[in-house]
């Protein structure tokens, strides 16, 4: 039987929710075929299978969370030895590192190739690995003994220890628990913490103490009344939990909005040229079958300005306190879905040519509307534009995506009355809103870059005389 783990699909993560189960218990699975698909806190993500056999049990129904490690999905596969327990490992406790895998193809992690290293952990700095016998000792002392009589908290580490082993799941709900990891007594192998000795922790130090001895009578106090359970109107409301791409989206906002000195500046500019031109590029025998629409020539007028002002494509390095300059473009698209607000982008958008450009925009739409993004496709961004136009707002203050120096906002075109050769006639015109991060972009240049955008979109000649 092969036990099929929660990856990381992405950098760092350290839970996923299961969407759907394309298999069920008793299905034959094939080396490479999806089995489910997960939500991260980055994107969407089929997830495969890396061997032949017949599923047996599907561990957790669609919706659940699961932290990266567990595992979700038994197969039963033809040849497997199954893996032997340990004798001393408590018999609820799951298992806290791979089983041996027999040798030939190995269980991989989504786009990572397969690892051949051991996965025994070394012993802690100045400290050797503890014997079998002692091991077991403690073990069996912990396992028969209650929560209540465990409550003196275990010793910090000496002076030049590491820290604490732990896995990054445990890691976070210890966090989340407010329990600090170097008072845990650790119970799995080679002295790794588990999620069941964070529990442990927690309940001793909640659990009664023995009172101690007095020598004159104790005086009566009435306990405090216990604080009424939070309602709420399940007809009049309705709470929503904050997960996946939502939850890393605002979590993302909030840091930018309050690491990055926003300034957001404005121009109103009359595009009735370009939306001619968007016209007649429909009809160009070299643009069939591609994405035609105002977006595209927006994108091409801001990669434009991009190359007239190249210091605007750079980056802030909080830790080197350094400013770094892109010598390439990596185009943001801001995508509402279904599951929150995503930013991929176009990988080298400045060197593309414009049907180059409307199918890349195409496929990038596209791929988002299935919810089939990858992390990959979301990072490593330089600069972002975001459509607000298309549901009719005139224009907005966008934050800026992190690590990025500069959002453009395109609010809705419309006819409007403006003045044209001396004369108020009915032009198409939109307002361009450019927040950019004011520690690497002053003034002048993100106004440079603002009114060049502008100027291209009212003469979309300079495409060409500009490029």
């Amino acid at each position: 039987m092969r036990e099929f783990k929660m990856p990381d699909v992405g950098e760092g993560l350290t839970e996923a929710e299961i969407l759907k189960w394309y298999v069920q218990p008793g299905d034959k699975v094939t080396d490479g075929q999806v089995v489910c698909e997960v939500e991260t806190a980055k994107a969407a993500v089929e997830l495969p299978i890396p061997y032949d056999g017949v599923v047996r049990e599907l561990h957790f129904p669609e919706g659940t969370t699961v932290d990266v490690g567990t595992s979700i999905i038994a197969v039963e596969v033809a040849g497997a030895a199954p893996a032997e327990v340990p004798a001393q490992a408590p018999a609820a406790e799951p298992a806290q590192e791979e089983a041996a895998e027999p040798q030939g193809r190995q269980p991989v992690l989504v786009g990572y190739g397969v690892s051949t290293s051991a996965t025994k952990r070394r012993p802690r700095k100045g400290q050797e690995a503890p014997a079998p016998q002692a091991a077991t000792a403690l073990q069996s002392e912990l396992n028969g003994h209650s929560a209540s009589a465990v409550t003196a908290p275990a010793p910090a580490p000496a002076a030049g220890q590491d820290r604490p082993l732990a896995k990054p799941p445990v890691r976070k709900l210890a966090k989340d628990l407010g329990v600090d990891l170097t008072t845990v007594v650790p119970s799995g192998p080679d002295g790794i913490i588990t999620r069941e000795d964070v529990h442990a922790a927690v309940a001793a130090t909640v659990a009664p103490q023995a009172p101690e001895p007095v020598t004159a009578p104790a005086a009566v106090t009435s306990a405090p009344a216990p604080a009424p359970a939070v309602t709420y109107d399940g007809t009049r409301e309705t709470r929503v939990p904050v997960k996946g791409v939502r939850k890393a989206t605002a979590a993302a906002m909030v840091g930018s909005a309050f690491t990055a000195p926003h300034v957001t500046e404005f121009v109103t500019v009359d595009v009735t040229r370009t939306m001619r031109l968007v016209e007649e590029l429909k009809q160009d025998k070299d643009m069939q079958g591609l994405r035609v629409n105002p977006l595209l020539l927006i994108a091409k007028a801001l990669l434009v300005a991009i190359k007239r002002n190249p210091e605007i494509n750079a980056s802030w390095d909080e830790a080197g306190q350094e400013i770094v300059l892109k010598h390439y473009v990596n185009l943001g698209i801001a995508a509402a879905t279904p599951r929150g607000l995503i930013v991929p982008n176009i990988k080298d958008a400045h060197v593309k040519t414009l049907p180059q450009l409307a199918e890349a925009l195409g496929e990038l739409v596209s791929t988002a509307r299935e919810g089939k993004t990858s992390p990959a496709a979301m990072q490593g961004g330089t600069v972002t534009i975001t459509n607000v136009g298309v549901f009719g707002v005139d224009t907005g203050t966008p934050i800026l995506n992190p690590g990025e120096s500069a959002i453009l906002a395109v609010g809705a075109i419309k006819l409007q009355p403006w003045v044209h050769k001396g004369k108020v006639k009915p032009r198409q015109v939109t307002t361009l809103a450019l927040s950019f991060d004011h520690r690497l972009v002053d003034g002048e240049l993100g106004s440079k870059v603002l009114a060049d955008v502008a100027a291209v979109l009212e003469q979309p000649k300079r495409l060409i005389t500009w490029a």
